[in-house]
């Protein structure tokens, strides 16, 4: 029940950006100061989340693929790094929406590497736990990478430049390049920025095994 409580106020302080609530406390409090009050209230209840999982009793829903997670997770850092580089779907990218080429590099392949990084990861760890309280704390870190999707969409739609960037841009991944929108160009990916990635999960598969599969919960 703790658990529940503590996911569902997480998702409740993530959907604020979608409702008309968020303009409104924009305008009270200032753009920034709102950007912060909500970042403290996020990291609040996501630790709240955390101490609810660490407590929460393990009721097995299904044999759990332990593995799966070493396999998935590199791709899902792969994407999570190279999202946070030349971005327009990020908030303050407008320039990146108005520049020629708006969906370069990773940004081919799906228009939210970010998000799509953390819905394998939370996907991933789901199928590896088998468990109730897996499918609820990853379960809500999946529903709000998807819902963030669709929200990001809905906000930049406001922006002129937008219509062009979704005519080479997929939300689902490699989409776009399916349709011939847009193709695949490693070239500009590179190699620097996705190796990122792979340290990051090994870095945190040596200190932190257990999310992994490599240890049973």
């Amino acid at each position: 029940m703790a658990l529940v409580a503590a996911t569902a106020a997480f998702l409740l302080t993530h959907f604020v950006t979608s409702t008309p609530l968020r303009p409104k406390l924009v305008a009270a409090m200032g753009e920034w100061p709102y950007r912060g009050v909500y970042s403290l209230v996020a990291f609040v209840t996501l630790g709240g989340m955390i101490w609810a999982f660490a407590h929460a009793p393990r009721e097995v829903l299904w044999s759990g693929l332990r593995e799966l997670p070493i396999f998935v997770m590199p791709f899902a850092f792969i994407l999570i790094a190279c999202g946070y580089f030349r971005n327009p779907t990020m908030v303050g990218a407008e320039a990146l929406l108005r520049s020629e080429d708006p969906a370069r590099g990773m940004i081919r392949i799906t228009r939210h590497p970010i998000m799509w990084g953390l819905m394998l990861w939370a996907g991933a760890h789901i199928l590896a736990g088998g468990d109730l309280r897996s499918l609820v704390f990853f379960g809500g870190f999946l529903l709000v990478a998807l819902v963030g999707t669709l929200s990001m969409d809905r906000r930049k739609r406001a922006n002129p430049d937008f219509p062009r960037f979704a005519a080479v841009s997929s939300h689902v991944p490699f989409v776009a390049i399916a349709q011939g929108r847009n193709r695949l160009d490693w070239r500009e990916i590179g190699w620097k920025r996705p190796l990122i990635g792979p340290v990051a999960f090994a870095v945190l598969l040596g200190l932190h095994p257990r999310p992994f599969g490599a240890r049973p919960y």
